[in-house]
């Protein structure tokens, strides 16, 4: 394993990371955050309260703060606001970010309503840092658009309820192919983190679990 793959990555718990990269500090979904270095980025999935939390979120902006995210969480914040929709791409503060479609197949709130329909344009991240590629998934299920995304690390969620579970997520992992991935979506009383274990073992790609900063 190339300890260079993981570095600057830091898991906050969820779905909440800090990258840091050549000065510049990223944060996507930032949730229940205990501190840390003020933002150059904040990148955002989409609305819900465990992704889009105008108090952490307050914990980390700064002036010169970009955030990147879409309408709806846009609604929610103060300050410099890039809004995307699928497939938009963009190059912030050195960053190349492209965002991809994120969304539901088979996770329902009731019969036939998903609890991330696709017609919301809810989204994930890659980006690109120097020569490596870092795809955040958002909230999702293993989507068909996954098979176009190339990506190094890829940072799954494998809770399930809301998103793939530790089996699916597997699946998304093979189309994928990432030299390395991370398992997200646990560990704030939304799933267990021994479904991160679960997924390590029948992932066919290597995996590494962060510690929980």
């Amino acid at each position: 394993m190339d300890a260079n793959l993981t570095a600057g990555i830091h898991w906050l718990g969820h779905d909440c990371f800090r990258i840091d990269w050549e000065g510049v500090t990223i944060y996507i979904d930032p949730y229940r955050l205990k501190g840390g270095p003020p933002a150059d980025l904040i990148l955002i999935t989409h609305d819900h309260f465990d992704h889009c939390s105008p108090d952490d979120i307050a914990r980390i902006q700064q002036p010169g703060t970009i955030f990147v995210t879409v309408a709806a969480a846009a609604e929610k914040l103060t300050g410099k606001v890039e809004i995307v929709q699928p497939g938009a791409e963009l190059t912030l503060k050195g960053v190349r970010i492209q965002a991809v479609p994120a969304y539901n197949t088979n996770k329902f709130r009731s019969p036939g309503n998903p609890f991330h329909p696709k017609e919301k344009g809810y989204v994930g991240f890659v980006l690109t840092l120097g020569d490596r590629r870092i795809y955040h998934t958002g909230d999702s299920d293993h989507i068909p658009e996954m098979a176009q995304i190339k990506t190094d690390i890829a940072l799954l969620p494998v809770s399930g309820t809301y998103v793939m579970t530790a089996e699916e997520a597997p699946e998304a992992a093979k189309i994928l192919q990432p030299k390395l991935a991370i398992p997200m979506h646990v560990g704030a009383d939304i799933g267990k983190l021994e479904f991160a274990e679960t997924f390590k073992k029948l992932a066919n790609v290597p995996v590494v679990i962060l510690p929980l900063e």
